[in-house]
């Protein structure tokens, strides 16, 4: 592997993130508990210089990688648990795991495998002058892995290497050795679970300052298994690479095990979340699906008639695209059938001064920029149904906060930013009590209020209330 430059295989560096988990000079990690382990993040960069200054200066640590495979393990080996809750750090692996994070309501884990760390902490080991010892792999693959480091970092100090097939009778001997050598860092490479035992049942006896686990790194960098393609790291499917290289080897770790580690994931994010929260979301979902399905082929009449009369009026689009603030902040391209002229956004600045509406939300009632058609579907609210679409897509909801601009979120303050904590919805309930007529302070109020106590009854309840409310047409403008 000499003809691959480091380069090709370092993580880019991004700013350290900021957490609970502080580490030594000033390197920082979130710690995001999960499937009850604590589990450290932070960038590829940060987490490296971490362990290298840890090395450097004699602080002992352990470190161990979580992966999909690891957390299957954990479920039926108390002897691995048990190993794991000794180490110091442990940091997330691969997709799995953020995907886990992710169902959890959990922050965004960074992927922090061992075989992407590994030339980030040999790079900043070579500067340290922190010597490496490599233990694990079949009889020549951690020598090979060495001279592949060596031939990298000229000034990186290997202090010796051993393959992972020993007698348990040779033990002593080897951690003798290992701490004869005065290495700052070893890697132990013997695979899930047994190298989490192994360290966990040395670690008192081995003078090394930093021991991390680091299952197959060695094959990769001695060349035996060669290393999926950028662009399929980049897809996270690094899983399905290993796969197809070792097809009899790992067909029950990952076509088996992922389904199992998805259902562990699945329980975990009932626990994290609250079972009833979480029946309550997906039966809302259930619930949008359906009724925007129906509303769609109920309402097709009513779709292609307000189509037709947009078109004939200035032959211009049927639909309106525009960038709105959805949950949690993430932003969605709201569709809408256009009820204004082409030129609408352009005119938009010069009428501001003219608005209906004190505070955030622009709204005019003889709004100039309207077309004929549009002041009709406005005044029935036709104009909302294309968001059925939105709804469909999951970027929207039938109930729920009205959708902002971004403009308007820029202008949110005190607890006004609560209103992004759900799914914005085709109505709410300032919608069907009066809509334009409600200040904007009101409607936050409205919203977070909603949000507090929304149910499927309250959804009915509103839903049942908009009909009345549009063929009344308050604040309809």
């Amino acid at each position: 592997m000499r003809n691959i430059p480091a380069s090709a295989i370092r993580t880019a560096a991004y700013p350290v993130a900021f957490g609970a988990f502080a580490g030594c000079h000033g390197e920082q990690f979130r710690t995001i508990d999960l499937f009850g382990l604590s589990l450290s993040s932070a960038s590829p960069e940060a987490a490296a210089s971490h362990i290298v200054r840890k090395a450097a200066h004699g602080a002992k640590t352990t470190v161990s990688f979580i992966n999909a495979h690891c957390i299957n393990v954990a479920r039926k080996s108390k002897a691995y648990r048990e190993a794991l809750s000794h180490s110091d750090l442990l940091l997330p692996d691969g997709i799995g795991l953020e995907l886990a994070a992710r169902m959890s309501g959990c922050d965004k884990l960074d992927n922090l495998n061992g075989t992407d760390l590994f030339p980030l902490i040999c790079e900043r080991a070579a500067v340290e002058g922190a010597g490496l010892f490599f233990l694990g792999g079949n009889p020549g693959v951690a020598d090979r892995a060495a001279a592949w480091a060596c031939g990298e970092w000229p000034s990186l100090r290997i202090r010796g290497t051993e393959h992972g097939f020993f007698d348990r009778d040779d033990e002593d001997a080897l951690i003798e050795r290992i701490n004869r050598s005065g290495a700052a860092i070893l890697f132990v490479g013997l695979g899930v679970p047994l190298q989490e035992e192994w360290i966990a049942r040395n670690r008192d006896r081995l003078d090394v300052p930093v021991v991390l686990g680091v299952g197959g790194l060695f094959d990769y960098y001695s060349g035996r298994i060669p290393r999926a393609p950028q662009a399929v790291r980049t897809a996270r499917c690094e899983w399905a690479w290993r796969l197809a290289m070792e097809p009899r080897r790992m067909a029950g770790r990952y076509l088996l095990g992922n389904a199992v580690f998805l259902a562990h994931a699945a329980k975990e994010a009932a626990a994290q979340r609250g079972a009833p929260a979480l029946a309550g979301r997906i039966a809302k979902r259930a619930f949008d699906i359906v009724a925007a399905t129906l509303a769609l082929i109920g309402l097709f009449p009513i779709f292609l008639a307000t189509a037709l009369a947009i078109r004939m009026e200035d032959n211009g689009p049927v639909f309106f695209r525009q960038t709105r603030i959805g949950a949690g902040g993430r932003t969605f391209s709201m569709i809408k059938f256009r009820s204004m002229y082409t030129d609408a956004e352009e005119r938009r600045a010069a009428l501001l001064a003219q608005s209906d509406r004190a505070g955030t939300c622009f709204k005019m009632q003889d709004d100039p920029r309207i077309t004929r058609t549009g002041k009709i579907i406005r005044r029935l609210s036709i104009d909302e149904l294309p968001q059925i679409f939105n709804v469909l897509a999951g970027a929207m909801s039938i109930v729920g906060p009205r959708p902002a601009l971004p403009g308007e979120v820029a202008q949110y303050h005190g607890r006004q930013w609560e209103r992004l904590s759900g799914k914005p919805g085709i109505t709410c309930s300032w919608q069907v009590k009066g809509r334009a007529e409600i200040p904007f302070y009101r409607q936050a109020i409205m919203d977070r209020a909603y949000l507090r106590r929304q149910s499927f009854a309250t959804d009915l309840k509103l839903i049942a209330m908009t009909v009345p409310a549009v063929i009344g047409g308050r604040g309809a403008y």
